[in-house]
């Protein structure tokens, strides 16, 4: 996680994942609340292309800061708060 280089992008998505309702529009499929919202919600709403996103959101993923849920075709992405905390803590720690 330390060797993630910080992104303005990645920081813009974790905080629209904190209230997807209010960021992304309804999906066809899974709830955005419950269940994440997709890669292609994400590269619309920062106006990318969509491997562009996936980037962004596989790293997020790989380093325990949003989990992943797939639904018919598409993986599904929502914060992991228990672990978004657990780092919060390490670094108010000085650590």
């Amino acid at each position: 996680m330390l060797r993630t280089p910080v992104n303005e992008r990645r920081l813009d998505i974790l905080e629209w994942l904190k209230d997807p309702a209010a960021h992304f529009p309804p999906q066809r499929h899974g709830d955005l609340v419950e269940d994440g919202v997709t890669c292609d919600a994400v590269a619309a709403k920062l106006g990318v292309p969509r491997g562009v996103a996936e980037n962004h959101l596989h790293l997020l993923a790989r380093i325990g800061l949003l989990r992943t849920r797939r639904i018919r075709r598409h993986v599904h992405y929502r914060r992991d708060e228990v672990r978004i905390a657990e780092a919060a803590r390490m670094f108010e720690k000085g650590w």
